[in-house]
């Protein structure tokens, strides 16, 4: 006689067709912020509950955030949950928001239609790839959590642990109207004896197994200067040299700070000059100002503080050598974390679903990108991020593998199982 799990390991081995389906569903419904310009996740979030209605999840909450500047007003904030055999629950996290396509030139299609494909992005009705804006970032988790809830319904099997489910708004943009959110208004939702995974970083193996994220610090600098006509330099201070001094004298940080942690690929913190806001419309103007961005990930040990001071001595030297006024402000400040232990029992859960699942031995690592998952860490939860993605996002052409959400839920049930 088959056991529970065996029966729901092998009604997800079968959905294949509802991989594309509801990844197909979800890409239509864009799910982009109004900061990237778009209406919010509602569309997204109510097709998500409609699945979940229909798969009978007994517990289905709502942690709305307000926001004015989308019609619906609110961010909408999805938490269900099965119940299982004991109190605890394992809790599964995707969110609903995406990020914009880009340059469309750049994508082999419509972002917002998923395509099958081969391995090397040929349509291929048979094929194992689906592109389309979303589908990796962060739809993969979404679907794998939903393939979860399903097939415990058509089964009516009873886990071991209960299965908790998020659905959140506003990952790309911050967590102000998402996660941050749901912690702050409702902390009662969750257990600190309860396992915690975020499907949203790992590798093409699913051998990373999360445990870590260095602090991230986002910066704007306005380097002010005198605007002139561009034939007559000598009358202004040109911004546009004073801001690539700064540029390359950002830069240059790393070697300032050489500090290096092994769990981290790169092992060092990393400074990256990035976005420049436009300065002036023509040609034969020099720009008394500009405004440009510096993206810092900080291994755990160094602190914000150290690097605002190595920051602040390189716009002094800038500003005397151009003889321009430099400001700068934070626009994201999240320290790094502690680090989920690699005993944990998340962490040791995990490691033996996925083996038996993939047949791979997984490792805890260290990332630079931030997830929902430093939040959890933050309130004493140990939390993890894992799932077996290309890591794609936020690239033309994003894409997953129908068999990961697959895999992926099917490890999920194999912990769910799991007798302690």
């Amino acid at each position: 006689m088959k056991s529970e799990l065996d029966c729901c390991l092998e009604v997800l081995a079968s959905q294949r067709e509802t991989v594309i389906s509801l990844q197909t569903e979800l890409t239509a419904r864009q799910g982009l912020g109004p900061d990237n310009g778009g209406e919010g996740e509602a569309a997204k979030a109510a097709f998500i509950e409609e699945l979940l209605h229909s798969y009978a999840v007994p517990e289905i909450i709502h942690v709305d955030a307000p926001d004015t500047r989308v019609s619906k007003g609110v961010r909408p904030n999805i938490v269900a949950r099965i119940p299982g055999k004991s109190k605890r629950t394992l809790w599964l996290f995707g969110h609903m928001d995406v990020v914009p396509t880009g340059d469309l030139s750049l994508w082999s299609g419509n972002p917002w239609q998923v395509r099958v494909t081969d391995a090397l992005g040929k349509e291929d009705p048979t094929g194992d790839w689906l592109i389309g804006r979303g589908v990796e970032d962060n739809q993969q988790a979404i679907v794998s959590a939903l393939l979860l809830a399903h097939a415990l319904h058509h089964t009516q099997a009873t886990p071991e642990l209960g299965l908790g489910m998020v659905f959140m708004a506003d990952e790309e943009t911050g967590n102000a109207y998402g996660m941050d959110y749901i912690l702050a208004t409702r902390p009662d939702l969750f257990a600190p004896d309860d396992l915690y995974i975020i499907p949203d970083a790992g590798s093409a193996t699913g051998v990373a197994i999360e445990v870590a994220e260095k602090g991230m610090l986002w910066l704007k600098f306005t380097v002010t200067g005198k605007q002139c006509h561009a034939s007559t330099p000598h009358k202004g201070i040109n911004a546009c040299v004073a801001s690539a001094a700064l540029t390359l004298a950002l830069a240059a940080l790393p070697q300032r700070f050489p500090q290096q942690n092994e769990l981290f690929k790169p092992a060092c913190s990393t400074f990256a000059p990035t976005r420049h806001d436009a300065n002036v419309p023509n040609i034969n103007t020099i720009p008394g100002k500009e405004v440009l961005y510096l993206d810092c990930r900080i291994i755990p040990g160094l602190t914000k503080q150290d690097v605002l001071e190595a920051i602040n001595e390189i716009c002094t030297t800038v500003q005397a050598h151009y003889q321009v006024h430099i400001e700068h402000e934070v626009v994201l400040d999240h320290p790094a974390e502690p680090v989920t232990a690699p005993n944990s029992p998340v962490v040791l859960g995990l490691i033996q679903a996925a083996r038996a699942e993939y047949g791979i031995e997984p490792q805890a690592v260290g990332i630079g990108g931030g997830t929902v998952a430093a939040a959890l860490r933050h309130l004493g939860y140990a939390a993890v991020a894992w799932s077996r993605i290309e890591n794609t996002c936020h690239s033309p052409d994003e894409r997953a593998r129908i068999s990961s959400a697959i895999g992926d839920a099917r490890t999920f049930a194999r912990m769910l199982f799991a007798h302690e």
